[in-house]
């Protein structure tokens, strides 16, 4: 791939360095979202917006209200019908859990935080917000809470609702649930995640499907292989729902067909660390290309045929697993865009895309 740097011009305010932590094509252009870190390691949220061209990139003005959200670090990014909505977060309170806080762009171009009660994200019963996704049917956030597998979903990003203890989509006598990420399909949504059996230590892939009316239906996989195994990133390929997580010690794919989640091949090599698995999964056509940590370091690899059989792809900027460091890879009509942040400055890569 031909990767050329993207230059991110930091928002009025205390100096620092980008932080990066995703991007997504919306409307006419495209945003990356992320944050600021000054020299004390104090962050602030950031949103950059460019052409389709991803060529020449400007601040967002940003809107916080609540004390965490003026620290936030943006993580994730998603678009409906040229409408963006974001979600972020910020470690804090006595025992250093994640404050939540979701996001998005008003008319007037001014990304702001959305007002919601604590429990929302937080409380009691929170565990963890994983991924922002959109579709036909809105906005839907995948994560987990206490009492198993939970999403949050939205029709225009400007407030959500949780689903807490679903039936189908929670823990059981089957076993707890985790969701990693989900992906919008014709009926609905997918989401994608794994299952800790009852008397078991390890996970088993699993997933579910919704069509928008608060029914969830587990999707079990085929031929588990008695190793951990896990979907962590979902997307379609030319339609159809692909899933890459941990097999063992590689990364795993898996295709839905018929409801049912059928593995396909394998890549890669995974030692356990905070910097293993499989961070970003986009697809432009046939062509997926994965952001993947191997326990020690973050690299791409891409697969030309839907996800058969994967190859390394040089990524444009090495990327070591240590605090604050993280890797992302984002498709849109014809290009594609690398979050890269290596715990001290984050920088965008763009490639025009031939898929």
């Amino acid at each position: 791939m031909d990767w050329r740097e993207a230059a991110l011009p930091l928002p009025a305010g205390v100096p620092g360095a980008p932080v990066v932590r995703d991007a997504v094509a919306c409307g006419d252009g495209w945003f990356v979202v992320g944050g600021v870190r000054d020299a004390a390691g104090a962050t602030r949220p950031a949103v950059w917006r460019a052409g389709s061209d991803g060529v020449s990139w400007s601040p967002v003005e940003v809107a916080a209200e609540s004390f965490y959200g003026k620290q936030n670090v943006l993580f994730a990014a998603a678009c409906r019908e040229g409408r963006l909505a974001v979600v972020g977060d910020k470690p804090g309170g006595a025992h250093g859990n994640p404050r939540t806080s979701s996001w998005f762009l008003d008319a007037g171009g001014v990304l702001r935080e959305v007002a919601a009660r604590f429990e929302l994200f937080g409380g009691p019963t929170a565990v963890n917000v994983s991924r922002l996704v959109a579709g036909a049917p809105g906005f839907l956030i995948a994560g987990n809470r206490a009492s198993g597998a939970a999403v949050w979903s939205s029709g225009d990003g400007s407030e959500f609702e949780i689903a807490e203890g679903a039936p189908g989509l929670a823990s059981d006598g089957s076993g707890l649930t985790w969701a990693a990420d989900a992906v919008a399909v014709d009926d609905g949504w997918v989401v994608a995640g794994g299952l800790m059996p009852a008397g078991r230590p390890d996970r088993d892939p699993v997933g579910w499907r919704s069509s928008g009316d608060g029914v969830w239906r587990r999707l079990a996989a085929e031929g588990a292989s008695g190793e951990y195994e896990e979907l962590q990133r979902v997307t379609l390929a030319s339609g159809v729902p692909v899933a890459l997580g941990l097999r063992g010690s590689v990364v795993g794919v898996w295709r839905l067909e018929s409801d049912r989640w059928r593995p396909g091949g394998s890549f890669g090599s995974v030692s356990p660390s905070a910097w293993s698995g499989v961070r970003a999964l986009a697809a432009s056509g046939p062509r997926l290309v994965a952001a993947v940590g191997d326990g020690s370091s973050f690299g791409l690899w891409v697969s030309e045929d839907g996800g058969s059989g994967w190859r390394p792809m040089v990524s444009p900027r090495a990327v070591r697993g240590v605090a604050g460091s993280a890797l992302s890879v984002s498709a849109g009509p014809g290009l594609l865009v690398v979050s890269s942040d290596d715990g001290v400055s984050g920088r965008v890569f763009t490639s025009v895309s031939a898929a």
